[in-house]
């Protein structure tokens, strides 16, 4: 998937979580049986697409652990698997964005609208709250050869099933 991204690229892939049982049905909001099989389906076709992150984020929620977990199984079992701060919906997204640019090897992370979106918005050099940029349905991929977010050059990606 980066053929074209310079060598010393860390990708990034965002995940929006798989569809969650609502609070009524479930205070901690576990993935529906839809959103396991769509998490599973997802993180295979993202497999076969060449996706293998060294390091898997969550925000911690079961929901993103649950979707993390899937892709974990299927991209990379050996990826280190870690619930880690800033990826809560209200986190202001350059916090993690910050996180991400001291990355030297791709990473996946897992977590919730708005952030995700506001997040991909940062990394490619806008503002967090334009509408410019949506995030995709499904997982999108960020590159950067940049150390700074001030010059980054950012190619994004879609993979779905």
């Amino acid at each position: 998937m980066s053929g074209d991204a310079p060598a010393n690229d860390a990708l990034v892939y965002l995940v929006h979580h798989a569809p969650a049982l609502g609070p009524k049905e479930d205070p901690q909001q576990p993935l529906s049986p839809v959103g396991r099989a769509t998490a599973d389906d997802l993180a295979r076709a993202a497999a076969l697409r060449g996706v293998h992150p060294h390091a898997i984020w969550h925000s911690g929620k079961l929901r993103a652990r649950q979707t993390a977990e899937a892709f974990w199984r299927a991209c990379n079992p050996l990826a280190t698997f870690t619930a880690v701060r800033n990826l809560q919906p209200a986190d202001p997204p350059e916090w993690i964005r910050d996180q991400l640019l001291a990355e030297d090897s791709p990473v996946l992370l897992v977590g919730h609208m708005p952030h995700l979106a506001r997040l991909l918005r940062v990394m490619v050099g806008g503002s967090s709250e334009s509408s410019t940029l949506e995030f995709p349905p499904q997982v999108a991929e960020v590159s950067s050869n940049s150390a700074t977010a001030a010059d980054c050059s950012k190619t994004i990606r879609t993979v779905s099933t």
